[in-house]
């Protein structure tokens, strides 16, 4: 029996489609390699269900189908080993949502959220929101690598420290952590009594074939029950604008306080995200193999070009379809304003806590990566005068 084969070099206009990514670049010649999703279509077997769903024609309030708790549970059992009772699970219309709830779950106003950085931008945000304090721990690079710097993570803690907020797979610098990292971060959370919100959305997309995802919930009952994970099918199928997401949570107390943090205000996952999650969990692994394969194409192509243009730098992706770009070496005042006068739309790394950087999305065509990085290599080779022109 023949396996399918899915093109990732197909280019799809996503032009005037009410693209987030693209129509923020409308009517100018700038390639969108920014917000993370891609530019591929999703799983076929993804497009068949929402075919056949609004066929139907009927779009009542849905409940969760028992058929996705339970692809779900198998799912997570393949992949991790990781054992879920159905009530573990509580839906969410998406991540961004599940981390402000999350938030507002754990501890109390004026409280601290401590989290490493650069990070995802909500994960600076939701403290604010939900009347807690943020602390920033930098994370270091050591040896091409980037790293968690547990003493300053330490040192940072202090009596108001309640929740502490881990990205794994790490958005932006694309590390996966090693069961060795994820097991030091418990014990720092079981010494401080802290809950540990982990976001897990890029787990399906480790790109290191010698590497594999490690839910921290799985280390240890006694982890599990600190910890609230935070999961997805929008990043790895790329279908984020469908809007269902979950977390696991075994601990009945904090499952009861996350419950009510979310009260009537989150609102329930849409009928049409429901159904293409069940597909992309059914159906959609060999699709996710083959994408696996042409990211690590599009990473490899990326760290070679990037690491041979003048001072520009990015360490070794591990996972998620995301550069995290060293540009302080170019001298750049601002890179992200200089890489789109260049036609290139990046995202700031300012924005991640870390000025100087870019973040740079290659879940896209290779030929559109390529044109992109054309632009970059021409840009730098020209940068006084595309400079001056910025600063006009």
């Amino acid at each position: 029996m023949s396996t399918q084969h899915f093109d990732f070099d197909r280019v799809i206009d996503r032009r005037n489609t009410g693209s987030e990514k693209w129509d923020k670049y409308a009517g100018r010649d700038i390639i969108p390699l920014w917000v993370a999703d891609m530019d591929f279509r999703s799983p076929p077997a993804v497009i068949e269900a929402l075919h056949e769903r609004v066929e139907h024609g009927i779009f009542g309030y849905t409940h969760p189908p028992a058929e996705l708790v339970e692809a779900v549970q198998a799912s997570l059992l393949a992949d991790y080993d990781w054992a879920v009772e159905a009530e573990w699970i509580v839906w969410l219309p998406g991540l961004v949502c599940g981390l402000n709830v999350l938030s507002l779950a754990v501890g109390e106003p004026g409280d601290q959220v401590i989290t490493f950085i650069p990070v995802y931008p909500p994960f600076m945000s939701a403290p604010g929101l939900t009347g807690r304090t943020l602390v920033k721990v930098p994370l270091k690079l050591e040896d091409d690598r980037w790293q968690m710097d547990l003493p300053g993570l330490e040192l940072a803690i202090t009596s108001r420290t309640r929740l502490l907020l881990l990205c794994s797979p790490h958005n932006p610098v694309g590390r996966s952590w090693s069961r060795e990292e994820l097991a030091a971060i418990a014990q720092v959370a079981e010494r401080h009594n802290l809950i540990i919100g982990s976001d897990d959305i890029h787990a399906g997309l480790v790109l290191d074939e010698d590497k594999r995802h490690i839910p921290i919930a799985t280390l240890s009952p006694e982890t599990a029950r600190r910890t609230i994970t935070l999961l997805a099918p929008s990043k790895t199928y790329n279908i984020p604008g469908l809007g269902c997401s979950f977390a696991v949570i075994s601990d009945p107390g904090l499952r009861r306080a996350f419950r009510s943090a979310k009260g009537r205000i989150v609102p329930h996952v849409n009928t049409l995200g429901y159904t293409a999650a069940l597909a992309a969990y059914r159906h959609g692994e060999e699709w996710r193999r083959q994408l696996l394969d042409y990211l690590r194409g599009n990473r490899d192509l990326l760290t070679a070009e990037i690491n041979s243009m003048p001072g520009l730098t990015m360490a070794h992706v591990e996972a998620t379809y995301l550069a995290w770009i060293d540009a302080r070496g170019a001298g750049i005042e601002d890179p992200a304003v200089f890489f789109e006068e260049a036609g290139v739309g990046l995202s700031d790394g300012a924005d991640f806590g870390s000025p100087g950087f870019v973040r740079l999305n290659f879940g896209c065509s290779r030929t559109l990566l390529l044109e992109a990085l054309g632009r970059m290599r021409q840009a730098l080779s020209q940068e006084v005068p595309l400079r001056s022109k910025i600063e006009r």
